[in-house]
């Protein structure tokens, strides 16, 4: 993890872009040239079924900055408002889009070919987690925060948010 500045940071040169990843099998490659604005651990009952883990992490992607280069993830998972997307073959969970919240793409980081650096700014359905659970978040929510709280979350995380390491 690189070290953080009090300015914000949102060029394509301080967050090391554009990032390219991919399922398991490489099935599915995806593009990145947006820079993130959240990231995030969710500790829902829900996140910890499909990721078969403590929480599920997200990178909230601009949608603009968001592509899928090669094959054709498809819908798994619950079929109701979130639409979580995975390989047909490999079955990872990939990314997730809401229907409503058509702005950004929440993307396992772990996609991506280099996701080392990536460090949950905010953690949400605390109310939920294993008790042995434990991130180093700077937020936790008991649920999902207001909408309201969102602008205040992404503002501080250009500032204070993780970003990967400068490419050797």
């Amino acid at each position: 993890m690189s070290t953080q500045s009090n300015a914000p940071q949102d060029t394509a040169n301080d967050w090391q872009l554009p990032w390219t990843g991919g399922c398991r099998c490489g099935q599915v490659r995806l593009r990145i040239t947006a820079p993130p604005l959240l990231a995030m651990a969710c500790h829902c009952t829900g996140c910890q079924t499909m990721s078969a883990s403590a929480f599920s992490l997200s990178l909230a992607i601009p949608t603009p900055g968001f592509e899928v280069v090669s094959g054709e993830p498809v819908i798994g998972g619950l079929h109701g408002d979130s639409h979580h997307f995975f390989c047909p073959h490999c079955k990872s969970w990939m990314f997730t889009r809401t229907e409503g919240m058509d702005e950004f793409v929440n993307l396992r980081p772990t996609m991506l070919d280099r996701h080392e650096w990536v460090v949950p700014f905010a953690e949400t359905w605390t109310d939920e987690k294993l008790p042995w659970a434990t991130t180093p978040a700077k937020h936790s929510f008991g649920k999902l925060p207001e909408l309201a709280a969102f602008p205040a979350l992404i503002q501080a995380f250009a500032q204070e948010g993780a970003r990967p390491a400068a490419k050797a």
